[in-house]
Parts: C-alpha cells; sequence; structure tokens
C-alpha cells in the first residue's frame, strides 16, 4: 500500500493515529494552522502525485470550522495531483437536516454533500449516519459503515440472557436500528413514543412493546446530542419497572446540557465510540468509549485494493 496516504484534520487526530497504526501506516504530513483573522492555511507536505488519498475528519463541533477545514484539505490534495481522494467523515455534521420538515426551510445535509463534491471529493467513507438516504444526496460513491458489530460486542460480554434485557429503541426513528441490534443480542424489542414539541424539547410518554419491568434495558441510537431524548426515554423505562438502563450511541455529540443531564439520570452507563472525541469537561464515570478506528481502517484498506466492503457487514 505504498501509494496510499492517510491524512488528519484537527478535528480528531487521535482516531487517525489509531486507524494508521491498525494499517501499519505513518500518518502523512499536513501543515494546517489559522492566520490571525481566522482564515484556515493548509499545506501538504508530502508528494501525494498519482496517490490515493484519504483525509480523516469528522465534521464535529465546532461543525463549520472542520467542515471548511475538510474542504481546504480536498482542494489542497486535488490541486497536488492526487489521483483520488476520499473523505473519511467518521460524523457527518448537518445530518439532521435531511428533509423539509416545514415550509421555507433548507435542506443542509444535500447542500453540504454537493460543496464536498465540489471541492473534488471523489470518494465519501462515513458512519451511521443519521438519516440513510443522505447516501443519495451525494454524486460521488458513499460508503456507509455501522459501529452495530462493535457496540454488540461490548454488551454481549455482558452475558445477559434473552429473558433479562429488553432492546429499547429511544424513538420511532429508530425501531430499525434496535431490531437489528436485537437479531445478534436476542431479547425482545420495545419503543418509547416521543413526541417533539420544538426543536429544542421533546416529550416522552409510553412505551410499546416489551415488557420492561423487571428487565435490564439496552437503548441504542445513533448519536447523543443534548441527551434530552435519552435521559427522558430512561425516565419512561424507570417509572416502567426496568431495573436498569445501558445506552450505545456512535456519536457522542454531547453538546448544551448533555452532560449533566447523564450525570443525574437514571443511566447506569453509556457507551460510544470515538468518532467524535470527547472533551476533558465530558468524561464521566458511566461513560465508556470503545473504538471504531479497526472498522475504519479496514475499511480504508479495502477501498484502497477495489475490494467489497459490505463484507464488512456480514
Amino acid at each position: 500500500m505504498n501509494d496510499l496516504k492517510i491524512f488528519s484534520g484537527r478535528a480528531n487526530p487521535e482516531l487517525t493515529g489509531r486507524i494508521c497504526e491498525y494499517l501499519g501506516l505513518p500518518l502523512a504530513a499536513i501543515s494546517i494552522d489559522n492566520f490571525p483573522d481566522g482564515e484556515i492555511s493548509c499545506k501538504v507536505d508530502e508528494d501525494v502525485r498519482g496517490r490515493d488519498v484519504f483525509l480523516v475528519q469528522p465534521t464535529c463541533p465546532p461543525v463549520n470550522d472542520n467542515l471548511m477545514e475538510l474542504l481546504i484539505m480536498i482542494e489542497s490534495c486535488k490541486r497536488a495531483s492526487a489521483e483520488r481522494v476520499t473523505a473519511v467523515m467518521p460524523y457527518y455534521g448537518y445530518a439532521r437536516q435531511d428533509r423539509k420538515d416545514a415550509g421555507r426551510v433548507p435542506i443542509t445535509a444535500k447542500l453540504v454533500a454537493n460543496i464536498i463534491t465540489r471541492a473534488g471529493a471523489d470518494r465519501v467513507l462515513t458512519m451511521d449516519l443519521h438519516a440513510a438516504q443522505i447516501q443519495g444526496f451525494f454524486d460521488v460513491p458513499v460508503d456507509h459503515l455501522y459501529a452495530a458489530p462493535v457496540l454488540n460486542a461490548h454488551f454481549a460480554a455482558m452475558r445477559l440472557e434473552p429473558g433479562q434485557f429488553v432492546v429499547v429503541s429511544p424513538d420511532e426513528g429508530s425501531i430499525k436500528r434496535a431490531i437489528g441490534h436485537a437479531k445478534r443480542l436476542g431479547g425482545r424489542v420495545a419503543i418509547v413514543d416521543k413526541r417533539r414539541s420544538s426543536a429544542l424539547a421533546t416529550e416522552q410518554e409510553n412505551i410499546i412493546g416489551g415488557p420492561v419491568a423487571g428487565k435490564v434495558a439496552l437503548m441504542f441510537d445513533d448519536m447523543i446530542s443534548t441527551a434530552g431524548s435519552i435521559c427522558g426515554a430512561a425516565r419512561v423505562l424507570q417509572e416502567a419497572g426496568a431495573v436498569a438502563v445501558h445506552v450505545a450511541a456512535t456519536h457522542a455529540v454531547l453538546c448544551g446540557p448533555a452532560i449533566d443531564r447523564l450525570r443525574e439520570s437514571f443511566i447506569q452507563s453509556v457507551v460510544v465510540t470515538d468518532s467524535i472525541p470527547l472533551k476533558p469537561n465530558q468524561v464521566l464515570p458511566k461513560i465508556k468509549i470503545l473504538s471504531v478506528a479497526p472498522l475504519l481502517g479496514e475499511a480504508i484498506k479495502r477501498i484502497h485494493r477495489n475490494e467489497s466492503v459490505s463484507r464488512l457487514f456480514d
């Protein structure tokens, strides 16, 4: 894989380092800084002419800064005559704005796809999109990975009997995800009925399916943002008689009051991946981080060798 180059933006260099360690490759050199007025400067410090280049940069908070940095990295590599540039976005920002749910609102997930493609990305590698249809927003190939094998392995190690736990979807939008986890872990499926009262507030009312009384609840979601939905669902499960609630999510956005809510909630443990780096003030004893670097590294290797990526799902 001598013609493979992996570069890291500033959003998550630790994850990029783990990917390079998995592949046994050195991290390619790139200089990224800011001018005094805040503009981003970028210089590729290695020869990439005719090379297969992978740029690892989740567009996590600060979303706009990290997105712009990714675009500038793509532009730098294309002008340096890279053969192919793949944007590796473990977390895809703006993914929740994927449709017109009201009049006169944008579909920003599509806009972001357009500008990434326009910047020169030949391919996109991402993980657990908030809405799977975002793959169709791109006019270049998209490889969509799932962190489910990593999360399932964690809960399988708990060795719970199928009758001891129930797999919970925190809302109707995550039902398919919950069913997929239940097929691999066993257990029944329950759904928390969530009603969104505004862009920032939700209400959890009823539980569909189950039962959850006397059982351990394993709740899965693609991301934890303000933690309002997750903690509200945990409260409903507690009131319904669940003995414990364990949460798993791929992306730990953890903005606003998320940490305080998780700290004070009935949730016993929260499992997230390193798709987004946690800040020091976001670390709690109940939060455990699992790495998706081997999954991303294997996908990068297969893309580079023009091998099947879908085999990773088997």
